[in-house]
């Protein structure tokens, strides 16, 4: 029997692999501005939103021009958290559509219509600015479970979309439970499988962004997280960054091993070989494309470090 070669990953996924960790940092402390580009995430999260208090909203927005090219001086990519209702989040896609600002973090997206109108919001605005059409993407929170039960819909919304994740203690408020990993299982599992069908990255972790101090037991849930489907999370407080990009990021052994996969692989198909083994084992498509992906999600992560230098 002929196989097929298993495809490449698609685009979105190997985008989305660098982003193995995104601080978030609140627009109006200088303090903690002036030091996010030397905690080594992959994106650093302007927030508007949770972190900002009401009485400081229309200040957060004025200091953002300012605070991109701080936090983006040694190569991480700069997104900004917007609010919600939608009197704050047409203020704040006002002030956030500027140079330099890769993706807005939507949030509490509870349907597609709301990814819709925010997106027309951006088509416009990019046009006045002279910034290339299209260039500035979404990353979409959903936190309540009216959201939840249109994940699918919201997934596919619009193609400024390249990831999407549950907010777990939003969405636990939401339906009157703790943000426990029992609890989350579930509706983490399903986001997952939401934004693979869509072609999108799923972000995010089986757990509370809430808990950093015990550092293995939050390496335990990332690490876990990982199997599960996910390429990335947002984070609070520095120490989860270095956790989150080494248990996103294939191990040294894990590359080693689906390298000479491929390899085994590839050299069976070009013999004819109808049937391929590996360490004992038979493999197939599936399995291989596997391996594939691990050594593109490598690729990519450093193709990011080399540029950040």
């Amino acid at each position: 029997m002929t196989q097929t070669p298993p495809a490449a990953p698609a685009t979105p996924a190997a985008e989305l692999s660098v982003w193995r960790s995104m601080l978030f940092v609140p627009a109006t402390a200088p303090r903690f501005i002036a030091g996010a580009a030397d905690r080594g995430a992959d994106a650093i999260i302007l927030d508007l939103e949770d972190s900002v208090a009401p009485s400081e909203k229309d200040r957060a927005r004025t200091l953002l021009a300012d605070a991109i090219p701080q936090v983006a001086r040694r190569g991480a990519d700069v997104l900004i958290r917007v609010n919600r209702p939608w009197r704050l989040m047409v203020r704040d896609i006002e002030a956030a559509v500027l140079p330099g600002v890769c993706a807005l973090m939507l949030t509490k997206v509870d349907s597609a219509e709301q990814v819709q109108a925010a997106a027309e919001m951006v088509d416009e605005l990019e046009i006045e600015r002279g910034l290339v059409p299209g260039s500035l993407r979404f990353v979409v929170l959903v936190e309540t479970a009216a959201g939840f039960f249109r994940l699918e819909a919201i997934a596919r919304a619009h193609p400024r979309i390249f990831a999407i994740s549950l907010g777990a203690e939003d969405f636990a408020a939401s339906v009157g439970m703790q943000a426990e990993p029992e609890g989350l299982f579930y509706p983490k599992q399903h986001t997952v499988f939401a934004a693979r069908a869509a072609g999108i990255a799923p972000l995010g972790f089986v757990g509370s962004i809430a808990d950093f101090r015990d550092q293995e037991a939050f390496r335990a849930i990332v690490r876990r997280s990982r199997r599960l489907g996910f390429v990335g999370a947002s984070c609070i407080h520095p120490l989860q960054v270095a956790v989150l990009n080494e248990e996103f990021a294939p191990s040294a052994e894990e590359v080693t091993r689906a390298a000479a996969m491929v390899a085994a692989y590839d050299a069976a198909l070009a013999a004819g070989t109808g049937a391929v083994q590996f360490e004992g084992k038979m493999i197939d498509v599936p399995v291989v494309a596997r391996a594939r992906t691990v050594l593109a999600q490598d690729a990519a992560i450093r193709a990011r470090l080399a540029r950040a230098r």
